[in-house]
């Protein structure tokens, strides 16, 4: 295994310019097709799931931790960053600089990474509009055993810091696509009804009228949130099965859409670990 080409950066010269404006860049970090993976927990993922690393990032004459040390030291990225302090903490997201950051290599936006399989459960948003929000969302579908999450349209960028920091580190375990519209899911969504005839596609509304727990979740589902302001789009509306809304109380008339995720989620979980059918098995 050939070693990591080591380039050392003393002061803001390219290579630096070229590491900020990833991270703080969207159109570049699409031109370039890579994104800036900060945290352990984060790095840590993206080593067990195999995605592609093209770059670590460390400060230079700074003891690093056994961690640390054990990534730099078997390491088949191609590059190593090796920068000066200062200019590592201008870099870094964090408000105590990380140790060590990864550019890590933005996979294809193939509906082919969903997995189609028994109980099959996934989540489309509809043009997001805040990446905390995307990374939330990410997280809870990790947790309740989405199969994937679709964003379509115009939308917050999926490889943001804020929505990759937001979601735990769950970016690199659930598959997640972007598609330019709902017109791309059209012909998925018949290949999956051709095999799970019962295949149901649910929308989320604080106007509907039928409540989530009269909702039969043990179904296969595609659960479609819309927007954070203007909910969803009539064209999704179009093609949804039924929408249901999440009953609530108080003063405020709707959630933040990563609560009524979660809660949409944890609904579905409720019900098929009551049924016969559990997701996964």
């Amino acid at each position: 295994m050939a070693k990591p080409r080591v380039i050392r950066v003393t002061k803001a010269d390219n290579n630096f310019q070229y590491l900020e404006v990833i991270s703080r860049n969207r159109r570049k970090r699409h031109r370039y097709g890579v994104f800036l993976v900060e945290t352990v927990k984060g790095i840590n993922a993206a080593l067990q799931y195999r995605w592609d690393i093209q770059a670590f990032i460390y400060p230079a004459q700074v003891e690093l931790s056994r961690w640390a040390q054990d990534i730099l030291q078997n390491s088949r990225a191609p590059v190593h960053y090796e920068l000066n302090p200062r200019l590592m903490e201008e870099l870094s997201d964090r408000e105590e600089t990380s140790e060590l950051l990864a550019l890590a290599a933005i996979p294809p936006d193939d509906l082919a990474r969903i997995p189609i399989r028994k109980g099959f459960l996934m989540v489309v948003l509809d043009r997001p509009s805040n990446p905390g929000n995307i990374g939330t969302i990410i997280r809870s579908c990790d947790s309740f055993q989405a199969a994937g999450l679709v964003i379509t349209g115009h939308s917050a960028d999926l490889y943001d810091p804020q929505a990759v920091r937001s979601s735990i580190s769950s970016l690199f375990a659930l598959p997640t696509v972007r598609v330019p519209s709902y017109q791309e899911l059209l012909p998925w969504f018949a290949r999956i009804r051709e095999r799970y005839p019962d295949f149901q596609i649910i929308g989320s509304s604080a106007k509907a009228t039928k409540k989530i727990t009269q909702v039969d979740f043990t179904r296969p589902t595609a659960l479609i949130l819309g927007n954070e302001t203007s909910g969803l789009s009539h064209n999704f509306r179009e093609i949804c099965d039924e929408i249901a809304k999440i009953p609530i109380f108080g003063s405020t008339s709707s959630l933040n859409i990563a609560c009524a995720a979660s809660i949409f989620l944890y609904e579905i979980q409720r019900q098929r670990c009551a049924a016969p059918l559990i997701p996964g098995e």
